[in-house]
């Protein structure tokens, strides 16, 4: 064996050999050794064996210090090699073979002039690590430096990618992740080294943050944002987070060459350039959305955040949409330029796609916005629970933001909107600002929730606040001095205001002044989309018909008009932002009514009717867009998203009463124009039956029908009604028939509905009233009274006669309409169902105009209660005669057990006669007369033939014999098919469990009707032989 290979046995053999890390170190350590003693001279060698022994203890302390230099020279080797792995860089550019493969990383970047500088030494410590460092930060082009670590042969990219790391950012979080690994593993005696590395690529990453010119080619503020990015997409966020908040703290300990501020706006900068462009679908969205979630939690960034965005000019409402914030609010479905659908990502060609791809298109945009309107809710949250500074800046940015884009509100925006768009914050803005907003309401809306009535509506009348002022009394709003409340302050009353206002107090307000810019907006938008697509609609058909050279054209306005339609309806009808908003508007209606009754204590008190007298009342304080809001978003709801009224029907009971109380009451709504727009809203909230087309589904009306039937303060919602009704004609210019119209259009189908037959009735109770109120009058019964008892009967009878009036309107108009119809039409009013009821109403208003009642109408003046009696039995004989010769509607007439008599229609004969109608009228009704009651007396012997029938074959709800039996599906209950259609047509429901109902459900019970058919056989038969 030659002398080496006897050197390399005897060090392997050498237990001190394991305190090195591999047998390449302790070869390295030897060879020193013998370089040391081998300039020793031989006579030393050769010395006596007495001087060995004089010589023993020095050669025992060389041996010691020998021993201590080996263990140093093992914790720089081990020091070196965590240096390494840690920063992946390395002085050492030996033969890999010689070095092993134990604690070392396959590849490092090798310091080519830092290991010159150091005349030859190849390893790294503590004194020279800064420096190392600093260098390799320095390097251009890392990965042209690499050399490999190990003898392996074997191709590792992981590790070239890793010590080659261009970026300095990344690089550096890339070390401290090692470095916090190193710290988890290493002896004890190491432990400080390994904090120091973490603590050295944090200061590092201060000084690149802080310097960033030194790092050529290199955009360190990107290079931190996709970091961020990175991890958030994949799942190092928190380590990312640790490191950043490491590198924070350095930062803000030394701001001397730049404020932590100066070092973040660049980075936010970047953010909003590349969050721009993104669409509300894009997943990219959502791994920014995380970021700027981190930002809004982190104390220091979050505070930076909202000074940023502040707007240069902060009267400009534009400029709120241009700052970061702005940026991310501005992202929508919605078209990013009114009227350009080029490059607009939702519902193009929709004239081209089937129902089933609308449907999945607009579930996947509710999807994304919801997930959209979620992130924003959580990083406004997080801000206003950040410091008080952060807090005052954002709801100071809020503030301003609604201030400067008031104009939204203005008729002449709509009208101009190359203006409007060059001032104000678009649509997509306010839509979405509101959506996060409404969810920040949701732990207070609840009708009965006592947090509600800490709101404090004086905030609203506060002005010209210093900056100071509105920090300390958290007054952030502006301009609201200057809005119309629902009723004025009275002179009398003084205005306590708060010291200090409710973070619930400037939540609501702003969530309602945005819902009033924004939402409102989008609604009118809807309504005037939808009448000129049916326009175009019908104008392209006609044009494809003719053949006309323009259908192309018309084809292509329609199909662009529709993607702005869906897109939009899409945008405001997402199901979690109406849900939050109808809790909302519900919870705003339980607080107004109860402001109404001057409640200003800590819990609900119930209402009851009369209503108390107002005594220094905070409706003075309360803005009109409360109620606005109100109104405006339960008939969007009508219009666009019915379905949603009727899974929420709990809450309209509070809309209800909102109705009850204030569309009647002056004292609590000025405004005759709100009031009037709130019989809209009932119109909006009521259960409904339209004439669908063929093969669509009705709407269900169930919950609707429950609650308006189940309303306990029905007598007044109808008082409401009909006092509002009368209002509107003291209204403005009275010769404003055509406004006054729209106002009233919507009464007529609630009463229809709440009413029916009974709202004629109603007129005939109100003349009778009217006509004792007058004979006591003039009988002089009222001098006696004292004067406030005078007034109170003045005013009853003046209110009763504009209520008779208001009923008359309806029966002229009803009737004579009848009259002129049904000399045309026919087929309509004859078909059964229909006819009881037109028949029902005809006598009951023949009893009363002359019949033996007919005395108890005659007042003083009909035409001061538009009271036409002549008119009326005119007219009514004249649809009697139109549908005279059609048999079975006499036929039905003598089933009227309630008014009808043949002495009623001998009287009217009498009347017409009186009333000069033309002989030929009165000569055809005497005819009819007779025709009908012969068909009585028929009718009257069939019922007394039938008396005997058996139970089962009697309808049991008018217990006369059935001839179509049909079976009910739910109750499993048999009606005649007449009776269950009458039904039918006033509730929707199975009378006997009131399970939601409609005539295609019901079947035909053809067993029980061939039993019927042959016991009316046989009967006949039998009593032919008697």
């Amino acid at each position: 064996m030659t002398d080496q290979g006897n050197n390399n046995q005897n060090i392997s053999q050498n237990p001190f050999a394991a305190l090195f890390s591999s047998l390449a170190d302790a070869k390295q350590f030897a060879s020193g050794q013998k370089q040391r003693y081998s300039g020793e001279s031989q006579s030393e060698s050769d010395n006596s064996v007495s001087d060995s022994i004089e010589d023993n203890d020095d050669s025992v302390a060389e041996i010691s210090r020998s021993f201590r230099s080996r263990q140093e020279l093992c914790e720089q080797l081990n020091v070196n090699h965590m240096i390494q792995r840690i920063f992946l860089i390395t002085l050492d550019n030996s033969d890999p073979s010689l070095r092993g493969g134990n604690g070392i990383p396959p590849c490092c970047v090798y310091l080519e002039e830092m290991a010159a500088d150091l005349d030859g030494q190849d390893w790294l410590n503590m004194d020279t690590i800064e420096q190392a460092l600093f260098s390799r930060l320095l390097l251009q082009e890392p990965g042209n430096h690499l050399i490999y670590m190990t003898s392996c042969s074997a191709v590792n990219l992981s590790a070239d990618r890793d010590a080659g790391e261009k970026r300095v950012v990344p690089y550096l979080y890339a070390c401290y992740r090692r470095a916090k690994e190193e710290i988890t593993k290493v002896p004890e005696k190491l432990l400080s080294y390994a904090v120091q590395c973490k603590n050295l690529t944090v200061s590092n990453a201060r000084t690149v943050l802080l310097t960033p010119e030194i790092y050529i080619s290199q955009n360190v503020y990107e290079q931190l944002l996709d970091l961020l990015l990175e991890s958030v997409r994949g799942a190092q966020f928190e380590e990312v987070v640790e490191f950043l908040e490491d590198v924070i703290a350095s930062l803000l300990a030394d701001q001397e060459v730049q404020t932590f501020g100066e070092v973040m706006v660049p980075v936010f900068d970047i953010f909003q350039g590349r969050v721009k462009d993104l669409d509300l679908c894009q997943l990219l969205l959502y791994s920014y959305l995380e970021i700027l979630l981190y930002f809004s939690r982190q104390k220091d960034i979050s505070k930076v955040l909202m000074e940023h965005i502040q707007p240069k000019d902060p009267n400009s409402g534009i400029q709120y949409q241009k700052t970061l914030l702005g940026t991310i609010l501005n992202i929508s479905c919605l078209l990013r330029t009114p009227g350009v659908v080029e490059n607009h990502g939702f519902f193009l060609n929709p004239s081209r796609s089937s129902p089933q791809e609308m449907k999945v298109q607009e579930s996947n945009i509710y999807q994304f916005m919801g997930q959209f309107h979620d992130k924003l809710y959580q990083i406004l949250k997080n801000l206003l629970q950040q410091s008080s500074e952060t807090r005052h800046l954002l709801l100071s940015w809020l503030g301003g933001c609604l201030q400067a884009n008031m104009g939204r509100a203005k008729i002449w925006a709509n009208q101009m909107p190359e203006i409007f768009l060059q001032m104000y914050a678009s649509d997509a803005f306010f839509l979405n600002l509101g959506a996060a907003l409404l969810k920040l309401c949701q732990p207070f809306s609840r009708p009965y929730s006592p947090k509600l009535l800490t709101f404090n509506p004086t905030y609203c009348l506060l002005k010209e606040l210093s900056e100071e002022e509105r920090r300390n009394r958290n007054v952030h709003a502006r301009g609201l001095d200057k809005e119309t409340c629902l009723i004025p302050v009275p002179p009398q009353q003084t205005v306590e205001f708060a010291q200090s206002y409710s973070l619930l107090t400037e939540n609501l307000i702003f969530t309602q002044l945005t819902m009033y810019l924004g939402f409102h907006r989008l609604h009118d938008q809807m309504v005037k989309m939808n009448q000129s697509l049916h326009r175009l609609q019908g104008t392209w058909r006609d044009t494809q018909l003719s053949g006309g050279p323009a259908a192309a054209e018309l084809r292509e306005q329609f199909e662009r008009l529709m993607t702005v339609y869906l897109s939009t309806k899409a945008a405001t009808t997402q199901p979690a932002m109406l849900q939050n908003c109808l809790n909302l508007q519900a919870s705003c209606a339980a607080l107004l009514v109860q402001l109404s009754l001057g409640n200003q204590g800590p819990e609900h008190i119930p209402l009851t009717f009369p209503l108390p007298a107002l005594e220094n009342s905070l409706l003075c304080f309360v803005p009109e867009f409360f109620a606005e809001n109100m109104g405006d978003f339960f008939i969007f709801l009508r219009r666009f998203a019915d379905e949603v009224l009727e899974s929420s029907a709990e809450s309209l009971e509070h809309v209800l009463t909102f109705i009850t109380v204030f569309m009647g009451n002056v004292d609590r709504m000025k405004n005759p124009h709100l009031r009037a727009k709130l019989a809209e809203v009932l119109e909006a909230v009521m259960p409904h039956m339209e004439t669908l087309s063929p093969g669509a589904a009705q709407p269900i009306m169930f919950q609707r029908q429950r609650v308006f039937s189940t309303y306990r303060h029905a007598p007044q919602l109808a008082e409401a009604l009909i006092t509002v009704f009368v209002d509107i004609e003291f209204t403005g210019d009275p010769h404003q028939f055509e406004q006054k119209f729209n106002y009233r259009r919507p009464m007529y189908a609630i009463l229809k509905y709440m009413w029916g037959e009974e709202s004629y009735r109603e007129s005939i109770k109100y003349l009778s009233k009217i006509k004792i109120l007058q004979l006591e009058r003039d009988r002089g019964e009222w001098d006696s009274l004292a004067p406030d008892a005078r007034r109170e009967k003045e005013s009853s009878l003046q209110m009763l006669g504009q209520l008779g009036r208001f009923h008359n309107i309806m029966s002229n108009e009803t009737i004579g309409t009848l009259a002129f119809l049904t000399s045309e039409i026919k087929g309509l009013f004859v078909h059964p169902f229909l006819a009881e009821r037109i028949i029902s109403m005809l006598n009951y208003f023949l009893q009363h105009l002359v019949g033996p009642k007919m005395g108890a109408l005659k007042v003083k003046d009909f035409s001061e209660f538009d009271f036409k009696p002549q008119q009326l039995v005119s007219d009514i004989c004249t649809i009697y005669l139109n549908l005279g010769d059609e048999e079975n509607f006499c036929a039905t007439v003598p089933k009227d057990g309630r008014s009808y008599s043949p002495t009623l229609f001998c009287q009217t004969v009498r009347v017409l006669k009186k009333i000069n109608k033309p002989g030929d009228m009165i000569v055809s009704f005497s005819l009819l007369a007779d025709k009908i009651k012969s068909l009585a007396d028929r009718h009257q012997q069939e019922e007394e033939t039938y008396s005997d029938a058996p139970d089962e074959f009697l309808d049991p709800i008018m217990s006369t014999l059935m001839l179509d039996p049909v079976l009910l599906p739910s109750s499993n209950v048999t009606v005649d098919r007449s009776t269950i259609a009458r039904h039918l047509l006033s509730d929707q429901t199975d009378p006997f469990n009131r399970s939601p109902l409609t005539m295609d459900q019901i079947r035909p019970n053809e067993e029980l009707r061939q039993q019927i058919m042959k016991w009316l056989a046989d009967h006949k038969q039998k009593f032919q032989f008697l």
